[in-house]
């Protein structure tokens, strides 16, 4: 029987057990923290009672993929939860906008610019299915779909300037400069758009769900799936190097490049080391939970039933703030994303007293304190809520790499979205998993397709290596999928 090890149980470490372990790999995974699951953690941050995700909150490209076509998680726990309203944009005295599971009605808000939204959005939800197929892959292969995903990639390749400026009217403007604002890039940049568009997009096709219970919902039904194949957990253990494995057939990092260099040494090609120490990260995240009484007292109605509030004013100030933060400085009204997930989860509620995550866009390794323009943003836009608040957590950009080592700098998603590491990521490769170290692969969010709980990194990683660990198999992507 073949073996492997998995450095890491993020949803891409995860992903990666499961997905050797169904086909006979002997697999055990080593996890640095006391406990499992990476970015897909839930603990009572504030007060006892209270579900508050640790990092990823909203999972609108989790819900449809090849991997969970593959696996049901649903068998071993997992429920998703949709909000009535995906995401919204509260703007100055009560005006905002917000997006539906529905293209039509998200453009019924939208006033003169409901006829470009649909526009925009309709047609790519509606092919959003045969989109994902391509671009949750390497971008390196034949598409299988490539009208659709030509439509997709002519509005990703677009500065989020000037898709913002299709749109006439502020509220349009700012709803999808919110959306885009999840690329933690200035909007000038090329293929800015690209995170915005494809979010967007999953909003009409998907919706924006949460995880029943929190987001250690995903983590705990993919253990449960992992040890119903014999995967085997030891969680306290820090890999310092390929030789703390001993011999194994596959060795699966779930891990930052830089890590992945230092825990290959010596072994790993030249070359392939260099570019990967080259791997560029983002700006950081500055986080507060609260604990608030009887819910964030927005006055744009509908951000009261959004699930997702993005939290910045006009695309203006938002793209005057990402530019800031790009920049390395920190913006007196930062980019704010807050998360009301006990809006479709009352179960991670106590009654009136509700879990509310909050998270600011700083720059890289940021020391300062940013509660207070959190909580003076979201004042802003819901006169009272300070008031409301009954409990704070804090987790500093510093707290937040501490929390989990993948996180560089407070970089949530794994790296830079410049255009090169959009394509290219980590590097310029045929297989990006690939160290060049004979069956030892990266798995984490720094490989194609990028940040989520979707678990498509380690899907497509482990793909890679059982191709190579068993070439007469003929294993494919088609037939992993």
């Amino acid at each position: 029987m073949s073996t492997a090890v998995v450095v890491g149980s993020g949803p891409n470490g995860l992903a990666a057990a499961i997905t050797l372990a169904a086909e006979g790999v002997d697999v055990t995974v080593l996890e640095a923290a006391d406990t499992l699951g990476g970015g897909t953690r839930s603990s009572e941050l504030t007060l006892p009672g209270l579900i508050h995700d640790e990092c990823s909150a909203a999972h609108p490209l989790a819900v449809d993929t090849a991997f969970s076509r593959r696996f049901d998680l649903g068998a071993h726990g997992l429920t998703w939860r949709w909000p009535e309203v995906q995401y919204t944009h509260p703007l100055d005295d009560g005006a905002g906008a917000a997006a539906y599971r529905s293209v039509e009605e998200t453009a019924a808000g939208l006033g003169r610019d409901g006829r470009r939204w649909q526009a925009v959005f309709g047609p790519l939800a509606a092919r959003f299915d045969d989109i994902t197929a391509d671009f949750l892959r390497p971008m390196l292969h034949v598409p299988e779909h490539p009208i659709a995903l030509t439509r997709f990639g002519a509005l990703s390749a677009l500065p989020a300037a000037l898709l913002t400026r299709l749109f006439a009217g502020e509220e349009a403007r700012a709803l999808f400069a919110g959306v885009a604002a999840h690329a933690f890039r200035p909007f000038s940049a090329p293929m800015s758009s690209a995170i915005g568009v494809a979010l967007g997009t999953a909003a009409h096709r998907y919706g924006w769900p949460v995880a029943e219970g929190g987001s250690a919902a995903i983590s705990r039904a993919m253990i449960s799936l992992a040890e119903a194949s014999g995967v085997r957990f030891e969680t306290g253990v820090e890999v310092r190097s390929l030789a703390q494995l001993g011999k194994q057939d596959v060795v699966m990092l779930d891990v930052a490049p830089a890590a992945a260099v230092r825990i290959a040494g010596g072994e790993m090609p030249g070359r392939i080391a260099r570019a990967l120490s080259r791997y560029r990260h983002g700006p950081g995240t500055f986080k507060v939970d609260f604990a608030i009484e009887g819910g964030v007292p927005w006055t744009h109605e509908p951000s009261r039933r959004a699930g997702t509030v993005h939290v910045g004013g006009s695309a203006r100030e938002i793209a005057a703030a990402e530019r800031a933060v790009a920049r390395g400085r920190m913006p007196e009204r930062p980019f704010v994303l807050v998360c009301q997930q006990y809006l479709a989860d009352p179960s991670r509620s106590r009654g009136d007293v509700h879990p509310l995550y909050a998270y600011a866009h700083v720059p890289a390794g940021h020391a300062g304190d940013v509660s207070e323009a959190i909580e003076r943003q979201i004042e802003r836009f819901a006169p009272g809520f300070r008031e409301r608040i009954l409990a704070r957590h804090v987790r500093s950009v510093p707290g937040m790499e501490a929390h989990n080592a993948n996180y560089v700098g407070g970089d949530v998603v794994t790296g830079a979205n410049s255009a090169r590491q959009l394509v290219f990521r980590p590097r310029a490769a045929l297989d990006p998993y690939a160290t060049g170290i004979p069956g030892v692969y990266l798995c984490s969010a720094a490989t194609p397709p990028g940040a989520g709980a979707h678990g498509m990194c380690g899907y497509n990683a482990a793909g890679s290596a059982l191709r190579a660990v068993r070439p007469s198999a003929s294993v494919t992507h088609e037939a992993l999928a």
